[in-house]
């Protein structure tokens, strides 16, 4: 790899293993360090060790594993696969199944305007609003109704599907949403139109100067109008003004990495997501 990628790289991977430190505990098995979430919200994962020395061996993964077991969370991985390559024969020989996404970095010079991408308008997330508590709710909703639509294809499921999906949210994942984007660490953001209310939602996490854009979903139904593309490039734009250096993503397949592409994003390497088999695709 040239320099520049392997700096990219290593400052990708510092990122990783931050983000979690903020609201889990931290435990070790070999190469591997899980992350335990203190309180109720979203389950984290494991990764490599920063510090180690060693790939992961199969035995790191199965001790891991039965953890995860015990503590009734995921048995979820996590990890870049340039940085740690051995990891994924490993996996796979541990009877997970590995999602292999690309993994993509802005090319600010080649940032478009969200309203070039979209005829809808983005709106970031204001913790000022008096409707900054609802917002973040539609956000977190218009996600779980696209991701349990994936793909890029037009489908059925629209603002009564969002709707409904509000009422089912954890109310303490909304306040640590809320939080997070009140104290900076995270922007979130909505497409929407007068008519039908949210259709597209992202967000973005900071650490530092490094940013991951994640989340970017749209209701099925008003898929194919560029709203993936126009969120993308509004939370980065968001993030360049706020002073963020570096901003990437993971694409959940090739298709989905093509919108990308046309906000400026281009491939550096491949992260990976480790399940049992039943819980990918």
């Amino acid at each position: 790899m040239d320099v520049v990628r392997t700096d990219v790289l290593d400052r990708l991977e510092r990122f990783y293993d931050a983000v979690p430190r903020d609201g889990a505990r931290t435990e070790e098995f070999g190469a591997l360090v899980l992350f335990v979430r203190d309180g109720a919200g979203w389950p984290f994962y494991a990764r490599p060790r920063l510090d180690a020395t060693a790939p992961p061996s199969l035995a790191d993964v199965t001790a891991v594993r039965a953890r995860q077991r015990e503590l009734g969370l995921p048995e979820a991985f996590e990890w870049v696969h340039e940085i740690t390559p051995d990891l994924l024969a490993v996996a796979r020989s541990a009877g997970l199944t590995v999602l292999e996404a690309p993994l993509m970095v802005l090319d600010p010079a080649r940032l478009p305007d969200p309203a070039a991408l979209s005829d809808v308008p983005v709106r970031v997330l204001d913790p000022a609003d008096p409707g900054f508590a609802a917002d973040v709710a539609v956000r977190r909703a218009v996600a779980a109704v696209g991701f349990a639509n994936g793909g890029t294809a037009r489908g059925d499921a629209g603002p009564a599907e969002r709707d409904a999906a509000v009422s089912r949210l954890d109310v303490a994942t909304l306040e640590e949403d809320g939080t997070r984007i009140a104290d900076g660490r995270r922007i979130s953001v909505l497409a929407e139109t007068a008519e039908q209310g949210a259709l597209a939602s992202g967000m973005a996490m900071r650490v530092g100067d490094v940013a991951e854009i994640a989340g970017v979903a749209s209701l099925p139904a008003a898929r194919r109008r560029g709203l993936g593309a126009a969120v993308t490039a509004a939370l980065a734009h968001e993030l360049r003004a706020a002073g963020t250096d570096l901003i990437f993503l993971s694409a959940g397949s090739e298709d989905i990495a093509r919108v990308y592409l046309r906000v400026g994003f281009r491939r550096i390497g491949t992260a990976c997501i480790a399940e049992p088999a039943a819980l990918i695709g």
